[in-house]
C-alpha cells in the first residue's frame, strides 16, 4: 500500500517513550502512517495545519496547552478533524470536555497498546470511539453535568476561596454564588460543599 492511500496520523503526547512506543504500533499495521508527533497542544496545532492528518491521537495532560484546549482550537480551525482523546484518567468529566470540544472518542491509555490501530480505523469511519463502561457512565450521568458556571464555582470551592472571595472572582454577587452551589449539591447529590469537591475530583471533573 502506498502512502498516499494509508491513513494519515498526528500523535500528541508530552511522554516520548509513550510516543514512541504508539508510533511502533501503528507502523506495524501496514495501513497507517504518523506523518508527524507533537510533545504539547500548542505544537499539535502547528503540526495540525501543516500535515492535516486523517486522525490525531492527542493526550490531554500536557504542559502549556492542555489537551482539551488544543482540541477546540483544532476544531474551529477545521470542523471536520478527527481527534481521538487519549488519557490515563475515566473521569465523567474530563471525558464530557473532551467529547464537548469535538472529539471524536476517548481512549485510555491501558488500550493503546493492542488496539490503537483499530481505533484509528473506527474513528477514521466516523463511529464513536469510547469504551462501553465510559459510555454506560455517560448515559447515566448526563442528569448531573455541571454547566461553565457552576464549574468555574466549584473549582473556586476547591481551592478554599468562600462564597465571597468566588463572588468577588467571578464578577457576581455572592447570593449568586449560593445558588449555583446550591445547584452543584443537588447534581452530585452532595451533602455539603466539601463532599461535592471530593466527589467532582474523584470523578475526574476538577483539574
Amino acid at each position: 500500500m502506498n502512502h498516499a492511500a494509508k491513513l494519515r496520523v498526528l500523535v500528541v503526547d508530552d511522554h516520548p517513550l509513550m510516543r514512541r512506543g504508539i508510533v511502533g504500533v501503528l507502523d506495524e499495521a501496514g495501513d497507517i502512517v504518523v506523518v508527524a508527533e507533537a510533545s504539547d497542544g500548542f505544537a499539535a496545532q502547528d503540526c495540525y495545519r501543516e500535515h492535516r492528518p486523517d486522525v490525531t491521537l492527542m493526550d490531554l495532560s500536557m504542559p502549556r496547552c492542555h489537551g482539551v484546549d488544543a482540541i477546540r482550537a483544532i476544531r474551529r480551525d477545521d470542523p471536520h478533524a478527527c481527534i481521538l482523546a487519549v488519557s490515563t484518567y475515566a473521569g465523567d468529566g474530563q471525558v464530557h470536555r473532551a467529547l464537548e470540544a469535538g472529539a471524536a472518542g476517548y481512549v485510555l491509555k491501558s488500550e493503546l497498546c493492542s488496539g490503537v490501530a483499530d481505533l484509528v480505523r473506527s474513528a477514521h469511519a466516523g463511529r464513536r470511539v469510547l469504551a462501553p463502561d465510559l459510555t454506560r457512565r455517560l448515559a447515566a450521568g448526563r442528569q448531573e453535568q455541571l454547566t461553565a458556571r457552576e464549574h468555574d464555582v466549584l473549582a473556586l470551592v476547591a481551592q478554599g476561596l468562600g462564597n465571597r472571595d468566588v463572588a468577588r472572582r467571578l464578577g457576581i454577587a455572592e447570593e449568586t454564588v449560593k445558588s449555583y452551589l446550591s445547584n452543584v449539591l443537588q447534581k452530585l447529590q452532595a451533602s455539603d460543599r466539601t463532599h461535592a469537591v471530593v466527589i467532582a475530583l474523584r470523578r475526574g471533573m476538577l483539574d
